[in-house]
């Protein structure tokens, strides 16, 4: 029997973001992220430091979720977490700290997949949000991953497109370092876009099955652009980055429409939701409120706080789980790659 007042602790720690939220009945009471700043200096997340950083974070994000949520660890009816997929030694802080802190206050041990929490923070409640009904399409977009998502309840997934190499994410990332833009790369490209002129640089978009993506090609294409541009002129980037940004923004925003809206003709959905780091993205946000007008989808775009890694995910998808009693036995085990 579900008790009336149902507290659930989530944990992420699936990359560089140390995070842990508490959940009383759909309502989020706490979502608190520590984020690591030292893979700036690298270009990219090390996965050796981010896992040396999320065992130093992790006892604080936690004490201090329970601590905003005004509750103690004892109320808590189950540990959620996010199982994979992720970063191997990241996902390993995580998972065992769940398991011996739930087998030390002897509640439930739920295990979440990132990819799928994604999906289901558009359940989280708020104020003024409506939830997807289902069957629904999701994009999940991310630094690690690119997927058309039918989703047909709380837990049936099918993935129906893909890509078949980067993600797009990384397109953005990589990009941005072609540029010569620091890391995180792609919000930069974001912010620099609007200034300037989409339609200034034709880059290529790549050629696939109708529902899938390819981004390996673009990067290729943004490589040889600037390097032949720059040998042509030194301070061609300066002079042109915002075009450059708006440019790339407008070729990749455009491909992901075009893929949504296959995925609408090919399953006769036209409720869409979008998840992941890149769902950010202002491009991608106003092309998507656009369609809805356009075209008469609706459309779902999630609060900012919930695009990028959190715990907030993975405490809704806790409790979803808990309401069914579907546990995580204690000798579960992280896995970095994780189908949906």
């Amino acid at each position: 029997m579900t008790p009336k007042q149902t507290y659930i602790l989530g944990i992420e720690s699936s990359c560089d973001d140390t995070a842990a939220a508490v959940i009383k009945n759909g309502i989020i009471l706490s979502n608190v992220v520590a984020t690591q700043s030292i893979h700036k200096e690298y270009g990219g997340v090390v996965p050796e430091l981010a896992s040396r950083a999320h065992q130093q974070n992790i006892v604080p994000v936690v004490q201090l979720a329970l601590q905003k949520a005004n509750i103690d660890k004892k109320q808590l009816n189950a540990i959620a977490f996010t199982r994979g997929p992720g970063l191997m030694g990241s996902l390993l802080v995580g998972t065992s700290f769940s398991k011996s802190l739930a087998m030390g206050l002897d509640i439930p041990l739920i295990d979440v997949n990132h990819m799928k929490a994604h999906i289901l923070a558009h359940f989280i409640k708020s104020e003024g949000h409506t939830t997807p009904t289902f069957p629904f399409l999701a994009l999940t977009i991310s630094g690690g991953h690119t997927q058309i998502v039918k989703v047909t309840n709380h837990f049936e997934m099918e993935v129906i497109g893909q890509t078949l190499d980067d993600a797009v994410g990384e397109a953005f990332d990589k990009s941005a370092k072609i540029l010569g833009l620091p890391y995180p790369g792609g919000p930069l490209i974001d912010k620099y876009s609007k200034k300037g002129n989409p339609k200034a640089y034709p880059f290529p978009k790549p050629k696939v099955g109708p529902l899938d993506f390819s981004f390996s090609g673009l990067k290729t294409s943004v490589l040889y652009f600037v390097e032949r541009n720059v040998k042509e002129d030194p301070e061609f980037i300066n002079k042109n980055l915002n075009d450059i940004c708006a440019s790339l923004q407008y070729t990749i925003v455009n491909y992901l429409m075009d893929k949504i809206k296959n995925a609408v003709k090919h399953t006769g959905i036209n409720e869409v939701a979008i998840g992941g780091g890149v769902s950010a993205n202002s491009g991608i946000r106003n092309a998507l409120k656009a369609a809805e007008n356009n075209f008469g989808w609706k459309v779902h775009i999630p609060e900012l706080e919930f695009c990028t890694d959190n715990a907030a995910m993975i405490a809704m998808v806790g409790e979803l789980k808990y309401k069914q009693q579907l546990f995580a036995s204690n000798d579960v085990v992280a896995k970095a790659r994780m189908e949906f």
